[in-house]
């Protein structure tokens, strides 16, 4: 079986962070719905503790069925549609985006 594919977006505090919140939620969401093979979207916010690094403001996780239907989601007009916002909001905040395959480390009885 392929492994899926996770998106990870890593953003810093806003120098904005009204206008970030507001546009994250009212165009950047929106977009993101609409990703063609998207299969998981989470949004982390008050992020307690991040080792060795700057702090983090807010982490999206895009999950899709493996790196293809990633890649091809990007290609299509809803995936370029994100990217472009995605630079819009890197105005406001530093942005880290990685992409990686996942393999899932628990059995069917939910123990590793």
């Amino acid at each position: 079986m392929a492994a899926s594919a996770r998106l990870i977006v890593m953003w810093s505090t806003p120098r904005d962070q009204a206008e970030f919140d507001r546009h994250y939620q009212e165009v950047h969401i929106p977009l993101a719905r609409k990703v063609p093979g998207l299969r998981r979207y989470t949004l982390s916010k008050n992020i307690l503790q991040v080792h060795g690094g700057e702090p983090l403001y807010l982490v999206a996780e895009l999950d899709f069925d493996d790196t293809s239907a990633l890649r091809k989601a990007f290609d299509m007009p809803e995936g370029k549609a994100l990217t472009a916002d995605t630079d819009v909001l890197a105005k406001n905040a530093e942005v880290r985006i990685t992409v990686y395959e996942l393999d899932d480390m628990l059995n069917d009885s939910g123990r590793a």
